[in-house]
């Protein structure tokens, strides 16, 4: 069994640890959390997991945000993985702090990395865990928020949801989509 873990992001230091890069996160602290290492491959950093009989082919695409479809599609057919067993890790502005969401589906909803994969994909019927970023910004200042850096004071809650959302790809692989949305769809998270 062989799965696609998938964290959106923008390289470069200036997007380090931003809201936009909290897939990057969540996909390093599995990889960190299984003693896995990333390399520099094809449109992509790569790294492999193997654990309780899967393999897990890890990126954080180096393509920017908007071209994210480029690189799963390329790791989706290099590695021979459909479409069922990729997850997609990315931020969601119409999720508050507090909240993660998986679905086995459904639109990009605005977002750029998402639309880029549907796009390549001609479908949105593939896995994604959405990570609740909030939206508390002014009028106008999306763009800053979402590129900006965590506060100090939601830093403890981003700590908790990616460790969560690291059980969340755990329990994905070994016990399926279903169990994964039981397991944080209806939690709201608190410290």
């Amino acid at each position: 069994m062989k799965f696609l873990i998938a964290g959106l992001g923008n390289i470069g230091d200036d997007y380090a640890h931003t809201r936009h890069n909290i897939g990057f996160d969540v996909v390093n602290a599995f990889v960190q959390k299984h003693k896995g290492e990333f390399r520099v491959g094809r449109l992509a950093y790569v790294a492999e997991i193997k654990w309780k009989g899967k393999t897990f082919v890890c990126i954080c695409p180096t393509t920017y945000m908007n071209l994210s479809g480029k690189a799963v599609k390329y790791w989706m057919d290099k590695e021979k993985i459909s479409v069922e067993n990729i997850f997609v890790i990315v931020d969601d502005l119409a999720l508050p702090l507090n909240k993660i969401r998986v679905r086995p589906t459904g639109s990009p909803a605005g977002h750029n990395g998402l639309k880029s994969i549907q796009e390549v994909l001609g479908t949105a019927d593939y896995p994604k865990l959405r990570f609740g970023i909030g939206s508390d910004f002014a009028k106008g200042y999306q763009s800053d928020f979402v590129l900006g850096k965590w506060s100090k004071d939601e830093t403890p809650m981003v700590k908790l949801k990616i460790e969560k959302s690291v059980e969340t790809i755990e329990t994905f692989a070994t016990q399926g989509i279903a169990t994964a949305m039981n397991l944080v769809n209806n939690q709201v998270f608190s410290l």
